[in-house]
């Protein structure tokens, strides 16, 4: 074991590709194990990707690029106006009420960071919000997306653990929304101490239903999804190559925003996006089968149960060891590795499989706007100009309220089973 830790963290110091970082150490593994293993380690790769609800990320992603590049997205962002930008700190409210619209498009928190960064975070620092309370507001509305379904955490985590992805789905939704709810109440109690700006006063029923209407093509795309794969007649892969369709006839067709070069650099990018997940699931499936085999899990669970025999205390530190390890590592490498490592754990426990795998989802994605390796962070940072340190020390309060919902999450099992049982999944 000693070999793989020392190639494991020495490459990750090294600064290597987290894909690169993982794969390698598998390998230093396997070799451990016998030359004969090691003509099985490429089936035992593919076999890794060869599993046909892994289709629905890409399909997932390029949806959300094609409504982020034509603009469709903006009418959501408007609606979210309407309904909550007339009260004090309207702005910081509105981007978090789009960050839940926009979360039924992509399922991506740094796709959500991106978009509202470029757009969100300059209009607020422009209506006299700082820069960095505008970056930590959409850091800390960015992970919804991966919360609310679709989430791509979500499929992979349904994926590899045989857990059902529309019960994943349906979990996340409250937590979802509950996040959205904490983070405006600390908006709201900030409002005052910041001296936030106030919005213009209530708007009318006719602006509301211009928004609404000026929102529509973008809020039925989420809504058909959620309907199609929670109500049984598709498949989230299904879904997911149906919601690139529909927006591209509504990008290309309808709002003809569309150009062949922006379609070119939407494949690119996902093809970057999806290249990244795949290679890491791919090298974690060879770690994985090497921890299998050196019995990994059974011992994490022996240690953490030596510790204490109360589930109560158990969940505590497999949330800390999630969010400790989401400080320094890639949330989608975490998952494949400790899910097989905590959720036999979690079972043992006596926790539903959907409830444990939405409460170590959410545990995860917190790690996408936490120091020093947050996705959103280094996203914000990018495109606003702004220091991760500065976004670091404005999110604190956020993160802080997010921990409590987690916790919420993890300890309420029937707050996040409730939609599934009521669907029947």
């Amino acid at each position: 074991m000693a070999i793989v830790a020392i190639l494991f963290f020495g490459l990750m110091v090294v600064g290597l590709p987290v894909g690169v970082v993982i794969g390698v150490a598998g390998m230093g593994g396997i070799l451990q194990m016998g030359p004969r293993f090691m003509t099985m380690a490429p089936d035992r790769v593919f076999a890794g990707l060869d599993l046909f609800p892994f289709l629905a990320m890409p399909f997932f992603i390029l949806a959300g690029e094609i409504m982020n590049r034509s603009g469709i997205t903006m009418g959501l962002v408007r609606l979210a106006d309407a309904l909550v930008g007339w009260l004090r700190g309207g702005m910081a409210h509105s981007n978090m009420v789009a960050s839940v619209l926009f979360a039924g498009i992509t399922g991506s928190a740094t796709a959500d960071a991106a978009a509202f960064g470029n757009t969100l975070v300059p209009a607020m620092v422009k209506g006299g919000y700082s820069r960095p309370f505008a970056c930590a507001v959409t850091a800390a509305g960015s992970i919804i997306g991966p919360t609310i379904p679709p989430s791509t955490l979500a499929i992979i985590y349904g994926s590899i653990m045989g857990v059902s992805i529309a019960g994943l789905f349906a979990a996340g939704i409250l937590p979802g929304l509950l996040i959205c709810l904490i983070c405006m109440a600390v908006i709201a109690m900030l409002a005052r101490r910041m001296d936030l700006p106030k919005g213009q006063g209530r708007p009318s029923f006719r602006i509301v239903l211009t928004a609404l209407r000026e929102g529509l093509l973008a809020i039925i795309l989420p809504v058909f999804i959620l309907g199609s794969i929670l109500g049984g007649f598709a498949t989230p892969t299904e879904a997911a190559a149906i919601a690139v369709a529909y927006s591209l006839f509504v990008g290309g067709v309808l709002y003809r925003a569309l150009s062949w070069r922006d379609l070119y650099e939407i494949g690119v990018r996902t093809t970057r996006i999806t290249g990244v997940i795949f290679l890491i699931i791919a090298s974690a499936t060879i770690l994985g089968w090497w921890m299998a085999f050196n019995q990994v899990p059974q011992a994490v669970a022996s240690s953490l149960l030596s510790i204490s025999s109360n589930p109560d205390v158990i969940i505590g530190l497999i949330l800390l060891l999630l969010l400790v390890t989401g400080l320094v590592m890639d949330i989608n490498a975490t998952l494949i590795i400790l899910a097989p490592v905590l959720a036999p754990l979690t079972l043992q426990l006596g926790m539903d499989p959907v409830h444990a795998g939405i409460m170590i989802i959410l545990a995860l994605n917190i790690s996408l706007m936490t120091p020093p390796v947050g996705a959103c962070l280094f996203v914000l940072a990018s495109v606003s100009g702004e220091k991760v340190e500065n976004i670091s020390a404005a999110l604190w309060p956020f993160i802080l309220a997010e921990v409590c919902i987690l916790l919420l999450v993890a300890y309420w099992s029937d707050l996040t089973l409730f939609i599934p049982r009521m669907l029947g999944l």
